[in-house]
């Protein structure tokens, strides 16, 4: 059973207490001198969400904690607050707080990561977090898949490389069994400037010819071979998953159609 808010009331700031399930962990204070100023000018224009806290007479902050440090920051004594009609724990908590910030747009990749991996450890499904959460699913796969990445790879996500790019550079890293950790960072900084289809072709060469030198194997990636064109006639339906599909690989329509067909082809062993 899911809980619901019984009630939208001004709670007083010392009854307060920021819940372990808050998902920003990282800059939490940055720009509060703006908010504050923002709360000051216009009032506060969305409540926080609380919930009981295992301290008696205490509320815990599932949403909303920079918009709580802006109240204390201007010295006020009570903020708004939805109340939810029951406690509800960490895992869920941090659900909470996930979708809220989504809708804000301001969590880091590694905020997203960290929130996705604890919640799988805990439904053990990538289904289940997606359902909770309303992140796609394939985006929940890819920020659990960043618990296998070796140490330097993970170093490189938390400034900003995508989690995809460094799962594609380990795995052209590791056909011989072993993760070659530097051959894994110099893949992914090549990559880092790749279209996804142009990474896919790179790992496919490593993979085919693991004595070549990844040199060569980056720059047949790049240029590639011979291309024919060809024309094709696509419905509606069909084309907008052409074009999804290359959004989440981040290359044009006839690079994603060419991917495609190229994986079909070998699928049936005819390429």
């Amino acid at each position: 059973m899911k809980a619901k808010i019984k009630e939208v009331t001004d709670v007083p700031l010392r009854d307060l207490v920021i819940g372990k399930g808050q998902v920003r962990t990282k800059d939490v204070a940055k720009d509060i001198d703006t908010l504050a100023e923002s709360i000051q000018v216009l009032g506060l224009l969305e409540p926080i969400v609380v919930c009981e806290s295992d301290k008696p007479g205490k509320y815990e902050i599932l949403t909303g904690q920079r918009r709580f440090l802006a109240h204390k920051q201007l010295k006020k004594t009570h903020i708004l607050a939805a109340i939810l009609d029951r406690r509800v724990d960490e895992s869920t908590a941090k659900a909470i707080s996930v979708t809220e910030n989504l809708v804000r747009r301001d969590l880091s990749p590694r905020e997203l990561i960290d929130a996705c991996t604890s919640l799988f450890k805990k439904y053990g499904s990538i289904k289940l977090v997606s359902e909770a959460t309303g992140l796609k699913y394939d985006l929940v796969s890819k920020y659990v898949k960043y618990d296998r990445l070796v140490p330097q790879l993970k170093k490189m996500v938390e400034s900003g490389l995508d989690v995809k790019v460094a799962l594609r550079a380990q795995d052209a890293a590791s056909v011989t069994g072993e993760v070659d950790a530097a051959e894994a960072v110099k893949l992914a900084k090549e990559m880092s400037s790749m279209s996804g289809v142009q990474q896919r072709k790179l790992v496919q060469e490593i993979q085919a010819n693991p004595e070549a030198a990844v040199d060569e194997a980056i720059e047949a990636a790049k240029t590639g071979g011979k291309i024919t064109q060809i024309v094709v006639s696509l419905t509606a339906a069909v084309h907008k998953s052409l074009q999804r599909f290359a959004d989440d690989e981040q290359t044009t329509q006839d690079d994603a159609a060419a991917l495609l067909i190229e994986e079909g082809l070998s699928s049936r062993s005819m390429l």
